[in-house]
């Protein structure tokens, strides 16, 4: 029951600030701030009205102007609201081809500046990594990234694929890694049952990538997988 019931808010919520922030998009200089500051409130708002709650920690790790690469987990559809409802940057999700298509929440995500990835498709994958990172360094902006291309089936912490550390290496942006904690517990994936407990957002030090190539990739990327499990662990 309480899993339909923030099913239930997440759509009303998306309705509630997507809509408006979206048609405010229109009148803004630096398009998809608005809305992701809506996507904040949007994040919270299903939190508070599912009954779900967290901490954050680590947040004293970070630059309060700065922008970064946050890589972690995916363990829950409720990943998203939760690093949108901790992490107080200009947050643009990189995320999976196929929502774009979706009604409404696809129209809102293009409008934020969202970066979809055909995860089928490898070279179609980097291309647009290579097109985000000329929007990036035009105009700098925080990436929410799941390395694992997917969300895990048994909790377990998968492999980290090479693909999105481009973003940080091309962009010289540092790369953050974080974990969500408990989110697998709260809602397995396929489960319809939610469990009533804490979830936690643990945030790690930043990676700097400046000094890095596309030859380092997989490197970096099994570092971050080590700093994520290491979190996961504490």
């Amino acid at each position: 029951m309480r899993f339909i019931w923030a099913l239930f808010n997440t759509v009303i919520f998306t309705i509630i600030y997507g809509l408006p922030g979206m048609l405010l998009t229109f009148f803004e200089s630096k398009k998809g701030k608005i809305l992701s500051h809506c996507a904040r409130m949007w994040g919270k708002s299903i939190l508070f009205f599912s009954g779900v709650k967290y901490t954050v920690k680590g947040l004293e790790n970070l630059k309060p102007k700065g922008n970064y690469v946050f890589a972690g987990n995916h363990a829950s559809v409720f990943d998203i609201p939760i690093a949108f409802s901790c992490l107080p940057y200009w947050l643009v999700p990189v995320a999976k081809i196929e929502l774009k298509s979706i009604i409404l929440l696809g129209w809102i995500m293009r409008s934020a500046g969202h970066i979809f990835i055909d995860r089928k498709n490898r070279d179609s994958a980097i291309q647009t990594l290579e097109k985000a990172k000329d929007s990036l360094i035009n105009h700098p902006r925080s990436i929410l990234l799941f390395p694992e291309g997917t969300r895990t089936i048994d909790g377990s912490l998968g492999q980290f694929k090479r693909g999105g550390m481009l973003l940080s290496i091309n962009t010289n942006l540092p790369i953050v890694p974080i974990a969500f904690v408990g989110t697998f517990d709260l809602l397995e994936k396929g489960a319809w049952k939610m469990k009533r407990m804490t979830v936690e957002l643990r945030i790690g030090h930043p990676l700097n990538t400046e000094k890095f190539s596309y030859e380092d990739c997989g490197n970096v990327a099994d570092t971050l997988r080590k700093k994520v499990y290491e979190l996961l662990q504490n």
